[in-house]
């Protein structure tokens, strides 16, 4: 049902990239933030891309009522399973405590391959129910379908016109799916889905985005394309053609979720947790019944290791498992590390069992209410895509202003 906005970004290829070939920054974050963007759009490297950790909340230098904001969104494709949740959607409800933040569901990046069009409206539906069954507070956030938005699409066209083709054709993931669909049959779409993605980020003027730590590299497009159109048609360009000047676009940077976030796969702990991986087996998804999920952590990749242990890379399942445990336990590491110390595989696996129960029944319960009532549901992504579009709206027509279009 859904795959995290930023989960599916191409990757850059290693070789001849004209993005940046190292994210660190000699200067801490705390120090770095709000000041290091990177170099102009010509050069071939990045200077830096400082990151800020959930933990560590931004604490802007000028004292201001406005609030920082964020913006994230998962695909309504496959079942929203538990690597969604933990790595992305549970973090949203303590963000938008802090942050003015907008959480989407991306339905246009669903059909960049081939899709089912009839489960497409209802898994659309499906997702934002999940959204606000996990906690998501429409009088904090504002919940929306993408393509309710036409600002996306056409900021998308506009940036097209100032995407080299070249940045394009790295993309690894374009060129992995591609192959494994035949060249001859890929879309369009799937080349220059990267391009929406940056307009999804930049159209409402993100100042983060919620990124796993292995995916810092996938702001990379947006940031540059943001600093290129920026340079293109921004400061007095922009004002000579009666703009207010100044940069059209906020660079975005990367907000990282707090360690042991990264969910991993049932059947093999060194790989994601993934709706796209052919055995359901290798995943709990969040409306799993209670014998589904008993069965799946029962059958689950163990190791023959005695006792129970974070963090030794022999046993990337055994991690796996106690850091999802942490997580819907809400306990501590050192409490979980002192309380699995010297328990085996059989009575370890009744107890992340029903703590993963106990977890999910609440989500569940709240998601069948809401699905019963569709036309509650309907009317909180009308009123999410009203107060988006106002937002969207603004960036747009600056950006129409900007590069010279004669406007009604």
């Amino acid at each position: 049902m859904a795959r995290s906005l930023l989960s599916h970004l191409p990757v850059l290829s290693n070789s001849a990239s004209p993005l940046a070939s190292s994210l660190s920054c000699a200067i801490t974050p705390s120090k770095c933030f709000g000041r290091h963007l990177f170099v102009r759009p010509e050069a071939s490297s990045f200077q830096c891309l400082c990151t800020l950790s959930l933990s560590e909340p931004a604490v802007p230098e000028t004292s201001s009522s406005v609030r920082k904001r964020i913006v994230s969104g998962v695909q309504p494709t496959g079942s929203i399973h538990l690597g969604n949740y933990l790595g992305a959607i549970k973090n949203w409800i303590e963000l938008q405590n802090s942050y003015d933040t907008l959480f989407f569901i991306v339905d246009l990046h669903a059909i960049t391959l081939p899709y089912e069009t009839r489960q497409l409206a209802k898994s659309t539906r499906d997702t934002a129910a999940i959204y606000l069954a996990c906690g998501v507070d429409t009088s904090k956030a504002a919940v929306f379908v993408q393509s309710h938005v036409r600002a996306h699409v056409e900021l998308m066209w506009l940036l097209s016109s100032a995407t080299p083709i070249g940045w394009l054709n790295r993309m690894i993931q374009f060129k992995e799916k591609s192959r494994k669909a035949g060249d001859e049959n890929v879309g369009v779409a799937l080349l220059t889905y990267p391009v929406l993605m940056a307009s999804d980020i930049l159209l409402y003027q993100s100042d983060f985005v919620p990124v796993g730590e292995d995916q810092k590299q996938h702001l990379e497009l947006t940031r540059e394309l943001a600093e290129r159109v920026n340079y293109l048609y921004g400061g007095r360009k922009w004002k000579k053609l009666g703009g207010r000047g100044g940069t059209i676009f906020k660079v975005p940077e990367p907000l990282i979720p707090p360690a042991g976030a990264r969910v991993m796969s049932l059947t093999d702990g060194l790989s994601k947790m993934s709706k796209s991986s052919p055995s359901d087996q290798s995943r709990i998804n969040l409306l799993d019944s209670k014998d589904a999920i008993a069965n799946k952590i029962k059958r689950c990749k163990t190791d023959s290791f005695t006792g129970l242990e974070f963090d030794n890379p022999d046993r990337p399942e055994c991690n796996n498992l106690l850091s999802i445990y942490q997580l819907v336990s809400g306990k501590t590491k050192e409490e979980v590390a002192k309380e699995c110390q010297d328990m085996n595989w059989g009575s370890f696996k009744p107890l992340i069992t029903d703590a993963l129960i106990d977890h999910l029944h609440p989500i569940q319960v709240r998601y069948e209410e809401i699905m019963s009532d569709l036309a509650y549901l309907d009317g909180v992504l009308a009123e999410g895509a009203a107060r988006a579009t106002d937002i969207a709206d603004a960036t747009l027509n600056n950006l129409y202003q900007a590069m010279g279009f004669l406007r009604r």
